[in-house]
């Protein structure tokens, strides 16, 4: 068997890299090959192509706003089914919570924290819970001879969420998710070149964040909202997002080791 590689190593595309190898739920290992994580996509040479069709990666999960995907459309190689997930509510939804969240959960509080209070936001809006129910999903459809790639821009925030999230529901321990979390730090550059020009607000948030590098603290956005607003992951991933606790298992199952 080939040995893995956490890292990909394309071309035109950075930050590219398999999920699989961590220990979950009772000591299983993720599996490898399955589930892979980048930043943007829409400068792929054919080598690069080449390369994810040789890794089964049938669907191409765009987290990314409409706006940057009209602007840098992704270049889907063969076989490959584009989803639009668009996680970042756009205009004055961005800041919108579900209500009763506030009512009736408590949430923790990231006022100095400017990263983990966005990924927060994004846990209590209900745009981007329809976009996280959809990764599931489309997870937990995939054949088993067959892998998924999701991504934004740098490969950081919005790509980082769902990485915790994935990560979360396989039982991953924290410091491990922080350490998967961080290591964009070490494989994108964080420079203003890679930034493209724009008037939109949304954008320009997003541009701030990708030349932002990560902190270990703002996965709490996600974890720790999680854990004191539901509870656990379990209930989080049932009473939130709408699963069952069928789906969980099967989700383990798949991708999880045996």
């Amino acid at each position: 068997m080939r040995e893995r590689q956490r890292v990909i190593e394309l071309d035109q595309a950075v930050n590219f890299r398999d999920l699989g190898g961590y220990r979950g739920l009772g000591g299983r290992q993720v599996k490898w090959g399955k589930i892979y994580r980048s930043a943007a996509l829409n400068e792929l040479t054919l080598k690069d192509q080449i390369i994810l069709r040789n890794l089964r990666i049938t669907v191409d999960c765009d987290l990314r706003t409409r706006h940057e995907q009209t602007a840098y459309p992704d270049l889907l190689w063969p076989g490959a089914r584009l989803v639009d997930i668009g996680l970042y509510a756009e205009g004055a939804r961005f800041n919108q919570s579900h209500p009763f969240l506030r009512l009736f959960h408590h949430i923790p509080d990231f006022e100095d924290n400017y990263l983990a209070k966005i990924y927060q936001q994004v846990l209590l809006n209900d745009h981007s819970e329809a976009g996280i129910r959809r990764i599931f999903n489309e997870l937990l459809r995939l054949p088993a001879d067959q892998a998924l790639v999701y991504h934004c821009a740098a490969g950081k925030d919005r790509t980082g969420i769902i990485s915790i999230l994935i990560l979360l529901a396989l039982g991953v321990d924290d410091k491990t998710i922080a350490q998967d979390y961080l290591l964009t730090d070490d494989l994108y550059d964080f420079s203003y070149k890679k930034q493209h020009p724009t008037n939109e607000a949304l954008s320009q948030l997003i541009a701030q964040m990708n030349v932002t590098k990560g902190e270990g603290p703002a996965v709490l956005g996600v974890t720790e909202t999680i854990r004191q607003g539901w509870g656990s992951f379990d209930k989080f991933f049932t009473s939130k997002l709408g699963f069952s606790k069928q789906d969980l298992e099967k989700f383990r199952a798949m991708y999880l080791e045996g």
